[in-house]
């Protein structure tokens, strides 16, 4: 069964991780919008808020989609991760993607915890651009949120399967 997975939430929160462990029990297939982003050089311009404008994720959005259309067509889960600040970037994707279903999982926990967990990471951002992440992710809830303080990656995966279609 083809439908469309987006793990969105703050720098640091373990989308990545959690996305690609999803993919793997649903047998399905990863986007990296990091890896669009990046890849592509997308990232061109800043909003007044310094955080990126979202013409740039309306972009990547339109090199994801032949991705994900291709796999959901021959009725495989897609799953993409990222922090997705922009409405318009979500409701774009959604629309988008019709006639497929898709599901928004909407991680949360304190600031505080992915300060801490950006530090760890390869290549850290630092807790200025992590605050502004968050406090950017934190201004739209979507579907259905899912609460990770004190919980392993299995263990939030275990609550989100429980939204999705069983396999």
């Amino acid at each position: 069964m083809g439908y469309f997975v987006i793990i969105r939430g703050p720098l640091g929160i373990g989308k990545s991780t959690l996305s690609k462990k999803l993919t793997k029990i649903l047998k399905g297939n990863y986007i990296s919008m990091d890896k669009i982003v990046d890849k592509n050089r997308i990232i061109k311009k800043r909003d007044k808020n310094g955080l990126i404008d979202v013409r740039n994720f309306i972009h990547a959005n339109t090199v994801l989609l032949p991705v994900a259309l291709k796999f959901l067509k021959e009725d495989k889960p897609v799953t993409t991760d990222g922090c997705f600040y922009h409405k318009e970037q979500i409701v774009d994707l959604i629309n988008r993607l019709k006639p497929y279903d898709v599901y928004i999982f909407d991680l949360k926990a304190p600031v505080d915890i992915c300060i801490e967990r950006d530090k760890h990471r390869k290549i850290s951002l630092g807790e200025d651009a992590t605050r502004a992440v968050y406090n950017a992710v934190s201004r739209i809830d979507c579907d259905i949120k899912i609460d990770t303080l004190g919980k392993t990656p299995d263990q939030t995966i275990k609550e989100i399967l429980k939204h999705l279609p069983r396999q």
